[in-house]
């Protein structure tokens, strides 16, 4: 497959990969298109011994492990404007809200709910964090618990 190919089908998906991890738009830009750097890079010594979108994402994820390991502390951006003046709720204020949410998790999690949010499969999933897929499962249920607990402490589910 062409890098060009790659980069349009996997840009989106892997920018709010980033997103889950720095909650941060420019930053999040920036871990993407390093991940796309290395990937052009790397491509000619892919060997398709997995799913390119699974190779993809495993260097997002470790590119941006390595981002928060270099700032030993995880930047959390706080909302641009107080929800109790913002009674009319939209789509885009949970959007950032679910960010601000998942930007919270630990870091496993983090990658864990990014990617599923992504539509990655799980047993793909098991594969890029070197899990089992059932544990996978489990985490998956105990971070959108965790998640629609937050939101519900913040009066918006």
């Amino acid at each position: 497959m062409e890098f060009e190919k790659i980069y349009d089908l996997y840009w989106q998906k892997i920018f709010r990969l980033c997103m889950g991890y720095v909650n941060d738009p420019e930053l999040a830009q920036d871990l993407a298109q390093e991940t796309f750097i290395i990937v052009w890079q790397q491509l000619p010594k892919f060997r398709n011994e997995s799913n390119i979108g699974t190779w993809i994402f495993r260097i997002a994820s470790n590119n941006c492990l390595r981002q928060i390991e270099k700032e030993k502390r995880f930047i959390k951006a706080s909302l641009p404007f107080n929800l109790e003046e913002k009674k009319q709720e939209s789509l885009e204020t949970e959007i950032q809200l679910l960010y601000q949410f998942i930007s919270e998790l630990p870091e496993t999690d983090r990658i864990i709910i990014s990617l599923e949010l992504e539509e990655v499969k799980q047993a793909e999933i098991a594969n890029i964090i070197g899990l089992s897929e059932s544990n996978v499962r489990v985490k998956i249920h105990r971070i959108k618990e965790k998640l629609t607990q937050k939101f519900k402490e913040n009066g918006t589910y």
